[in-house]
């Protein structure tokens, strides 16, 4: 592979590509070098396996690190003894019955997506999808994070969206231009003096005053005999046993990791999957087929969504796994070795930073026949049996993987369902015509245009 020192988020899934197809492709996996720092390339479940299978390797690449002002080392930044005691503590708040307090925010916050759709239903002309989604997405997760609402889809230009944008965009040009990296340089740019304004503004909404304020909120909630709501905050207080095993700055580090990774992640995964439904109307009759079943002749569009109407919605999670293989919301899984590991016959040294390319994972033609197609059915139960435990891993896998992962498919479900209970869609633009982004997330350059109509 060429050396590169200009890996920009329009050319690194090319490049990857390119590179993937002309060097090596059997073994699913490339050497390279990116300035002076050592990289492997993976792309098939085969390689991945000793990386994402391991207990020892799995510190995050330095890459991760222009996080840390932001995230500092909650669980997705951490590692060592701090990411296995995190890791532990934290486990217990996504448990199948906490989730279950959520749905009502799911099913609230859908139906002020649904609403605001409803302008676009009405002129029935081409539209981006993608802002509607992410401020949905946005409104859900600050509220099963910190009980909180900042209210985005009422109010877009709220500082603490443009916050949430303005970080990320950041974040993402140190990640590319190497001028940016060292820290010294950093600070002498322009960047440097919103990065903080942005920082000032996220660590506000979620600082030690805000947790004391959330906290009296619900114990006033209780003492006046109203249900409480549970929130991710809760449980993180719960935990921390009056400081004694999370401190308050641990605190924050968890809800704004909580935040990032439940915000964007999500709000890709619903917008790809409506895009594609859009793509296939054959298939998104499907979906609508088993909504129909589900809520049978109900014309109640608040109905409120339950547990078991989303476990019954077993085609649409279907849709959104093979919209999760196309269009993984992470494409690249960076991690850095600390010791030499074996992979496809080859001894990788320690010090060397592992890439697992998922979005080219996720396109290996012997685990996917036709693997460009949007097919639901790669997900039915009979075609699962004997696939490789790594192929699929838009969650990443193994000790590692996404802690959050049921949440993200409840979450999805009921957006998805939400909106396919109202509204057809039609994508306009073309697969094959869109320009991707490899930024933190995987999305679409000029967003996704689609066209929505009233089902009755």
């Amino acid at each position: 592979m060429s050396k590169q020192s200009n890996f920009s988020p329009v050319k690194i899934l090319t490049r990857l590509n390119v590179g993937a197809l002309t060097f090596n492709p059997d073994e699913g996996i490339i050497r390279g070098w990116l300035g002076s720092t050592p990289w492997v390339l993976i792309y098939s479940s085969e390689a991945a396996e000793p990386i994402l299978s391991s207990n020892k390797h799995i510190d995050k690449s330095p890459d991760y690190s222009y996080l840390h002002p932001w995230l500092g080392t909650g669980l997705l930044t951490s590692a060592g003894q701090k990411w296995h005691s995190r890791r532990k503590i934290l486990t217990p708040a996504f448990h199948f019955r906490i989730l279950d307090d959520f749905l009502d925010v799911f099913r609230e916050q859908s139906q002020v997506l649904v609403e605001k759709l409803e302008k676009e239903a009405v002129k029935g002309e081409p539209f981006n999808l993608f802002p509607y989604i992410t401020l949905c997405t946005l409104d859900i997760i600050c509220e099963t994070a910190m009980g909180q609402s900042v209210n985005a889809q009422e109010n877009s230009d709220s500082e603490y969206v443009k916050a949430i944008y303005k970080i990320s965009t950041i974040i993402q040009n140190r990640q590319a231009k190497i001028w940016l990296q060292p820290d010294w340089l950093f600070r002498l740019t322009k960047h440097y003096k919103e990065h903080q304004r942005c920082i000032q503004i996220l660590h506000g909404f979620s600082n030690k005053e805000n947790m004391k304020l959330v906290a009296h909120f619900y114990l006033h909630s209780i003492n006046l005999g109203k249900k409480k709501r549970l929130a991710f905050l809760d449980l993180l207080i719960e935990a921390s046993q009056d400081g004694a095993v999370l401190s308050n700055e641990d605190i924050r580090e968890e809800v704004d990791t909580f935040m990032f990774e439940g915000h964007d992640t999500t709000s890709a995964a619903i917008s790809w999957v409506l895009f594609l439904l859009g793509s296939h109307p054959e298939i998104q009759d499907k979906v609508v087929e088993e909504l129909d079943r589900i809520f049978g002749d109900d014309e109640d569009k608040d109905r409120r969504i339950t547990m078991k109407d989303l476990q019954e919605m077993r085609y649409l999670e279907c849709c959104i796994k093979d919209a999760l293989r196309l269009y993984p919301s992470v494409p690249l899984i960076a991690r850095q070795l600390r010791e030499d590991v074996q992979i496809a016959g080859y001894t990788v040294p320690a010090g060397t930073t592992t890439l697992i390319v998922t979005y080219m994972l996720h396109r290996n033609p012997a685990t996917w026949p036709s693997p460009e197609r949007f097919n639901p059915d790669h997900f039915l139960p009979e075609n699962c049996q004997g696939r490789h435990p790594y192929a699929y891993i838009p969650f990443s896998a193994g000790p590692r993987n996404c802690i959050g992962q049921k949440f993200a498919m409840l979450e999805e479900k009921a957006v998805v369902s939400s909106v396919l209970r109202k509204y057809r869609i039609k994508a306009v633009d073309r697969r094959e015509d869109l320009t991707l982004l490899g930024e933190l997330i995987l999305r679409p350059k000029d967003g996704l245009r689609v066209q929505i109509f009233p089902r009755k």
